[in-house]
């Protein structure tokens, strides 16, 4: 068998594999460079530096494919906005807002002020699953 032979061979396999299993790219950038590295098996003899060239190729044909990725943020992850309380947040103990229509463990980010229920708060940041918050009045 080959060294071309078995290139595209690997290729075939690693681009079938992105279709039945999505990586975001990975596996076609790794299939589309095993193609090229067949194509080149006659002007590069050594195994060790066709193995060399495909992981380069890969690593230029994955970053060249790497804009077609979507950049999306986990709504959880999301910079700071807007929460509602549902229970009373306590001086330096935790309570519970709504945040991306999910109920979320919260604390407030100055431990000597109390947070009423029903209202609105201004997500700060995210320890864990529990959100830091400030109430929106504190910015009035």
């Amino acid at each position: 068998m080959t060294p071309a032979l078995i290139w595209v061979m690997i290729g075939i396999v690693l681009c079938l594999m992105e279709l039945l299993l999505p990586t975001a790219f990975i596996e076609s950038a790794l299939g589309v460079s095993a193609f090229i590295v067949a194509l080149l098996t006659f002007v590069v003899p050594g195994v060790n530096y066709q193995i060399a060239l495909w992981m380069v190729l890969s690593a230029l044909t994955f970053w060249a494919l790497k804009r077609f990725i979507p950049n999306r943020t986990a709504p959880a992850l999301r910079e700071a906005t807007e929460a509602r309380t549902i229970t009373e947040i306590a001086p330096g103990k935790i309570g519970r807002v709504i945040y991306e229509g999910n109920s979320w463990q919260a604390r407030c980010s100055d431990d000597n002020a109390a947070v009423e229920p029903d209202q609105e708060v201004f997500v700060i940041e995210r320890k864990g699953n529990t959100l830091i918050v400030m109430p929106l009045s504190s910015f009035q």
